[in-house]
This record gives C-alpha cells, structure tokens and sequence, in this order.
C-alpha cells in the first residue's frame, strides 16, 4: 500500500475509533443533539459509538475493509439527521456557534468522500 494511502487509512480508522470512544466517555454531549422524534437516545448513542469503534477497527485489515467502509458509509448518512437538527437548533444544545454546526454539515460529505476511497477495490 503506497504510503499516502497508509497515512489516509490510518487515520481514518483513529478518528472514527476516538469518535466512537467518545459516545461512552461523554454521551450526554451526543443525546443534546438528538432530534426529539428519534426514540432511546442513550441506546443510539451507545449503538452509533460501538459501530464506529468496530468499523473503525474493520478498516485496518485488508479483507475487511471494504465492508468496514461501507458500513461507515451507511453510519454518516444515518447520523446526519442528528447533525442537522444541531444545525436547526444553531448550535445551543452544545454551546456551538451557530456556523460551526452548520459548516460541520458538509463535512459529512467530505467524510463519505474520504471512507469511500478505501471501499474501492484494492489493486
């Protein structure tokens, strides 16, 4: 694997690991931008952290990757309502400036872009 790609990998699974950490560590921070018509928030909160810790994990082996990435895929398009209804609410459920949580929604394509280079095939 060249070297950039490595670097792209690696980093990639680290940032969804410690995101994902962090749904345990402090989940109160996630369960404020819950949109209120999703029900057992603390479970979702719990589910969407173990998912990206496990496929964060499933990203580093190689026969395992693409379904890893896949399933990335599919947790960012499922936890954007979350990231727009903190863009709805201007931040104030977290104490974020209102840009800020309005810039973090394209970021969610940015992140689908960056996971979906590592759900090709590998040569």
């Amino acid at each position: 694997m060249p070297r950039l790609k490595a670097i792209s990998l690696y980093t990639l699974a680290v940032l969804f690991i410690g995101a994902g950490v962090l749904h345990f560590v402090k989940p109160e921070v996630y369960m404020r931008i819950m949109p209120p018509y999703l029900p057992w928030h603390r479970g979702l909160v719990l589910l969407s952290g173990a998912a990206e810790v496990l496929l964060g994990l499933l990203l580093l082996p190689r026969f395992t990757r693409r379904w890893a990435a896949w399933g990335l895929i599919g947790l960012l398009v499922a936890v954007f309502p979350a990231n727009v209804y903190m863009a709805q609410s201007s931040g104030t459920s977290l104490g974020v400036a209102s840009w800020l949580a309005w810039a973090r929604l394209p970021l969610q394509a940015l992140l689908i872009w960056w996971v979906w280079g590592h759900a090709r095939r590998q040569k």
